[in-house]
């Protein structure tokens, strides 16, 4: 069985949206291992100068660095990157067991975005928008999706 993990800066606080991964949690149990690591996020400052943000994108790339195992595919997730069809993504999740990979790392940054340095050991980039969501939305939208992509390579009914 896969493992997927999801790498997130901050907590969510709000019960819906704890209740909502807690059921995709449920759902994709049948089909992978799934780890959701919480990583500390910084305040920033309201019109904070750019060399305040590189600090705390930096702090937090340093919490989420800790977490990255090297043999695993990682996904950062990038408004620049690449964009996926719901069939294409399950084609993606699937390739990384054909290559021998059965852990996918999934990461999604703060409210500033990610440091470089989580970028630079990224081996693709996610996009689902032109638009920016919230952290906390972009973490059940995830897991929808990795859920629509096992059962679209399941042959279940689901994906409409």
């Amino acid at each position: 069985m896969s493992t997927i993990s999801i790498i997130c800066v901050g907590k969510i606080k709000e019960k819906y949206w704890n209740d909502a991964i807690a059921e995709y949690s449920k759902r994709l149990s049948r089909y992978c291992k799934l780890n959701i690591i919480e990583v500390a996020d910084e305040k920033t400052p309201d019109n904070a100068p750019e060399a305040v943000c590189e600090q705390i994108k930096k702090k937090e790339a340093d919490r989420i660095l800790k977490h990255v195992d090297p043999g695993a595919c990682k996904c950062v997730l990038a408004i620049k990157g690449k964009r996926y069809t719901s069939e294409d993504f399950s084609e993606f999740i699937s390739k990384q067991g054909v290559n021998g990979i059965n852990h996918i790392q999934f990461i999604i940054g703060g409210s500033l975005g990610l440091h470089q340095s989580v970028m630079d050991v990224a081996d693709s980039e996610l996009s689902f928008s032109d638009m920016t969501f919230p952290h906390q939305m972009m973490r059940v939208i995830l897991l929808e999706q990795i859920y629509r992509g096992y059962k679209i390579l399941s042959g279940e009914p689901y994906h409409k």
